[in-house]
């Protein structure tokens, strides 16, 4: 079969500009499509106040791509993960160091609008890729010999391989018969970012008590103060309450939650409201296509595994399509092998932490508590876990 591409990707938000940018820069030809246009930026009405964690393994893959440049102009280094059990009585905190590990933060805080900007621009700069934004995959044909996918416009287009980055309700998923497992913790996180008089000292603090973790991430300051971003994971119906709050009454709340880490915090953007859930595929692979990022695989937000798991599955990728044989029976079943354990590990740990931190009695609590400090005052194991986190050896 002669092919149009060598692998089309679905899905244009982070993880498939990232899996474009990375398979691109490798040479080969690859196709994007997505029935959105490109993201907007921070200042529109819909526009993503989130920010996303980018660990050192990322920050390897995206730089060998040639994107690192315009992400690191908005990155905001991590240099300690500080974790605070506020319901314990006294509160326990414990610091987890970069430089127990190395001369290199753990990671770099970024905004999502700068991240996909970021990665559109180096995509767009790559003659090897093809973006076609607005367009929607509608159908899909797996043979032995090759993908054949019809797309919302009726173009069809032959490629080699097909990888699904449409997310948690991927239609390329659907196509395919693959089903998935999902979990409702019954939570949802507030997005948004706060101002503070004391400086982060590039520290994320995850803050604990009941309900789930509220998470303050270090961003470059604004008109000359400190700031942060804020994931604050709690019961959905209290959420949803304070979404609907005058802003001195949810600013008085979010100082409550926050347990004075950072001194007074003052909310300086709109809120944003996510859904807490865990999805897994039933399988991650099928005749000519991969499942990668939330196509494959959504957790909480909590210890930045999200899309750094994401780019891990592209990372995969990457080095099998390096060795020919792309979009093979052989090539897709090794993806498969090679991501599964290392995900399902991830999501485990993810959903543990989740649930004590959801914890509300008193015996649960007291146990977080110490198993925080444990983790933490054993060398071996703290430093254990850091590498764990960051997908290093």
């Amino acid at each position: 079969m002669d092919f149009d591409t060598d692998i089309l990707i679905a899905g244009g938000g982070p993880a498939g500009l990232s899996a474009a940018c990375v398979l691109g820069s490798a040479g080969h030809r690859v196709t994007l499509v997505d029935p959105a246009p490109p993201a907007s930026g921070e200042e529109a009405a819909d526009a993503d106040l989130r920010t996303t964690a980018l660990l050192q393994p990322a920050r390897d893959l995206l730089e060998a791509a040639g994107a690192w440049d315009g992400i690191a102009a908005h990155g905001t280094e991590l240099w300690t993960m500080r974790i605070v059990d506020a319901a314990a009585e006294p509160p326990v905190t414990r610091d987890f160091e970069a430089r127990d590990m190395g001369d290199a933060p753990f990671g770099w805080n970024v905004p999502n609008p700068a991240l996909r900007e970021a990665l559109l621009s180096r995509a767009e700069a790559l003659e090897t890729v093809d973006l076609r934004f607005g367009t929607a995959v509608t159908g899909l044909l797996q043979r032995t010999s090759g993908a054949r996918v019809t797309l919302s416009n009726g173009t069809r287009l032959r490629a080699r391989l097909v990888v699904a980055c449409d997310g948690r309700q991927s239609a390329l998923r659907r196509l395919a018969g693959i089903g998935a497992r999902r979990v409702d913790y019954g939570q949802t996180a507030l997005v948004f970012a706060v101002a503070h008089d004391a400086p982060h000292g590039n520290v994320s603090i995850e803050v604990h008590r009941t309900g789930g973790p509220f998470t303050l991430v270090p961003l470059e300051d604004r008109d000359g103060r400190p700031c942060s971003a804020v994931v604050w994971m709690d019961d959905a119906r209290a959420q949803k309450d304070r979404m609907t709050l005058e802003d001195a009454a949810f600013a008085a709340e979010v100082n409550d939650r926050s347990a004075g880490v950072l001194g007074p915090l003052t909310p300086i953007t709109d809120r944003a409201a996510w859904p807490i859930t865990s999805q897994l595929a039933d399988r991650l692979h099928g005749r000519r296509l991969v499942l990668a990022a939330e196509a494959a695989h959504g957790m909480p937000p909590i210890g930045a595994q999200g899309l750094n798991t994401s780019l891990r599955d592209i990372a995969t990728l990457r080095d099998l399509c390096a060795r020919g044989d792309i979009g093979s029976d052989a090539m897709t079943a090794a993806y498969a092998r090679a991501r599964r354990g290392d995900v399902t590990l991830r999501m485990t740990g993810i959903d543990i932490l989740n649930r004590t931190s959801i914890a509300a009695m008193l015996p649960a609590r007291a146990l977080r508590a110490r198993g925080v400090a444990a983790l933490h005052d054993i060398a071996p194991v703290r430093r254990g876990l850091m590498r764990l986190g960051l997908g290093v050896s």
